[in-house]
């Protein structure tokens, strides 16, 4: 079986915001890019829809240390990270 557990990382004003800097996460099978890991992010409630769908463009995102773009793939094993400065 394919291992889908990816790293997320939460930098700077997101982590007060969210109250955490990293998790675990075992991809859904509906999650295949950063895009729709976004929007699964984005389900969690208020915070996160303000952040992962309302604000998606204000967010730089990190696949495996290298910069990416929402249409980047994901795999198991993968480390994703969202940066976040300030979403005033």
């Amino acid at each position: 079986m394919n291992n889908r557990q990816i790293t997320i990382l939460y930098f700077a004003h997101l982590v007060d915001l969210l109250g955490r800097d990293n998790e675990i996460l075992f991809l859904p099978l509906t999650v295949n890019d950063v895009k729709s890991l976004m929007a699964h992010l984005a389900r969690r409630g208020e915070q996160w829809t303000m952040l992962f769908q309302d604000n998606p463009r204000r967010l730089k995102i990190t696949v495996n240390k290298q910069f990416a773009e929402p249409d980047m793939a994901l795999k198991g094993g993968d480390e994703v990270g969202f940066v976040a400065f300030n979403m005033n």
